[in-house]
């Protein structure tokens, strides 16, 4: 479009949208409004929608083929990354506590509040220099200064060296999960909510790493002394867990040539290379699109002609998103109409009560776990990471059980989400009438199972319902929710008492909460194709 489409006048446009209609190809059908569509009209910009649309033919045409099963793949280790890492500051926890004689809320404060820059900087970042440079070095931060905590000689230095891995971590949930929803046809979108299999995997490899590195590499937990030589079992879990980070990094660096995602551009004005990457997405799995730029651009002035006030926005918001300063109106489009507005606020929220109370909980649990065991007595850490292995395979199967929940007619996104929030926060309740060790570990279990279909849920509802041009922002919003949050979910445990129940109750009561709350909101996913 011309600088001097702007200043058309009604007249004019009208009698431009007639000249199109009447030459409109067979393609525009698939530009136009369907029962497929997420938003009502009106909630995204008409000339992105329409070729947004016609990049979702073009996506439907090449098909679930090699490339986007790789995808999956390389993509999952973003989740795996997002369990390893936040989960690491439990299962160091107590061995380092010995050894270094400090507050132990401290050391879950500091990697938090990486995790928070770091879901700001990534998923804000990748709305303006795309999602290819995001996915590629989120990893690798995580990878080289989880190995060099391993080496730390003290608490500040380890502290410190965490919240930059936290900020490595923080930004692959956000741009990853924006990354896979860009390629897949809409057929597949499920397939998000399977992904959380990865973070299962992470809290379950981290987990069985743990086990006998801490039990037989540790200081004995009745010890008044702990000497670095004693102790360690919690270097060799950074270690390894950092360069099996660095292994993963490398296999998307150089096994996989991630291609920008085609709806980016096209919200960057860039769609000559959007439909380059389409054909070359076809070419690797072997077949071929009939998407042309001249298809794109014929789409975008049938939208244009067809809602003039419109297209003299659009023509400014595309002007300045070819520059390289991020600009509010990718907030603002999140908050375009009331009902789209009400589902961004509902959802950050959302996030924001779900990363407090989870993080309230999880992040102490092996510390908990072992101080309830004492009670019952077997508080060793042997027994402690035994079950943290435990928990680790009951999350694998829920993966799975929430990538079926989200497509059954009468649960969907919403229904399941509920649901899993729900059963999580009983779960959490119920865990205070233990009595043994065993009882412990069995609803314990109950809460693994479900908060895990609870997160697969969380993690892929957010990105669906916010179009793919401010995706990251919409990402970065709730990412940073829950981050922040999750700062301070350890400032609370500072003047909580760890050894009772309370933590417990709350973190049950807010999950309960978030299930209510999530039955409000607006658009259900299921069915439908995101753009």
């Amino acid at each position: 479009m011309s600088s001097n489409a702007v200043s058309h006048s009604s007249q004019e446009w009208e009698k431009d949208a007639k000249d199109i209609r009447d030459a409109a190809p067979a393609f525009l059908e698939y530009t136009k409004a369907s029962e497929d569509d997420l938003f009502e009209q009106g909630s995204v910009d008409p000339i992105y929608e329409a070729k947004a649309r016609l990049l979702n033919h073009a996506v439907r045409e090449i098909g679930m083929g090699r490339y986007q099963w790789y995808l999956f793949v390389v993509a999952g280790f973003g989740w795996f990354s997002d369990s390893v890492w936040p989960l690491i500051g439990g299962l160091i926890l107590s061995p380092v506590v010995s050894e270094f004689q400090f507050q132990s809320e401290f050391l879950s404060l500091a990697l938090n509040i990486g995790l928070f820059v770091g879901a700001v900087f990534w998923a804000l970042g990748c709305d303006i220099w795309g999602r290819r440079w995001s996915f590629n070095f989120t990893l690798l931060i995580a990878g080289v200064f989880g190995l060099a905590a391993g080496g730390s000689p003290n608490f500040l230095t380890l502290a410190s060296l965490l919240a930059v891995v936290g900020f490595g971590v923080g930004g692959n949930m956000p741009v990853d999960s924006a990354v896979f929803l860009d390629f897949v046809p809409g057929s597949h979108q499920y397939l998000l909510t399977i992904l959380s299999i990865w973070w299962s995997v992470g809290q379950l490899i981290a987990s069985f790493i743990a086990w006998p590195l801490i039990s037989h590499f540790s200081c004995a937990e009745t010890a008044t002394t702990c000497s670095r030589s004693e102790n360690m079992g919690w270097r060799y879990l950074l270690f390894t867990l950092g360069g099996m980070t660095l292994l993963l990094w490398a296999c998307r660096f150089f096994l996989f040539r991630l291609e920008e995602s085609p709806r980016y551009l096209v919200g960057r004005g860039r769609d000559a290379e959007a439909v380059e990457v389409i054909h070359r997405i076809a070419a690797f799995n072997g077949c071929t699109s009939s998407l042309t730029l001249e298809q794109l651009t014929v789409a975008g002035e049938s939208a244009a002609a067809s809602d003039p006030s419109g297209a003299a926005a659009a023509q400014r918001r595309k002007l300045l998103s070819e520059s390289s300063v991020w600009s509010s109106h990718h907030i603002r489009a999140l908050f375009k109409t009331t009902k789209l507005a009400w589902s961004t606020s509902l959802l950050i929220v959302l996030w924001g009560i779900i990363g407090l109370a989870s993080t309230l909980y999880n992040s102490f649990l092996p510390y908990l776990l072992a101080h309830r065991g004492a009670k019952f007595g077997d508080s060793s850490y042997y027994i402690t990471y035994r079950n943290e292995v435990i928990l680790g395979v009951i999350g694998v199967p829920s993966a799975f059980f929430a990538g079926w929940a989200v497509e059954q007619r009468h649960i969907g996104r919403k229904g399941a989400l509920a649901i899993s929030a729900g059963l999580t926060g009983v779960f959490l309740f119920a865990s205070t009438t233990a009595r043994s060790s065993d009882a412990l570990l069995g609803w314990n279990c109950g809460y693994a199972f479900a908060s895990n279909i609870m997160y697969g849920v969380l993690y892929a509802i957010s990105p669906e319902v916010f179009p793919a041009k401010d995706r990251g922002t919409g990402n970065g919003l709730t990412a940073t929710a829950t981050r922040v949050f999750g700062i301070i979910a350890p400032v609370i445990a500072l003047y909580a008492n760890l050894n009772t129940a309370v933590p417990v109750y709350v973190s049950g009561a807010l999950i309960i909460g978030s299930g209510v709350l999530a039955l409000l909101l607006p658009y259900e996913p299921r069915g439908k194709t995101s753009i």
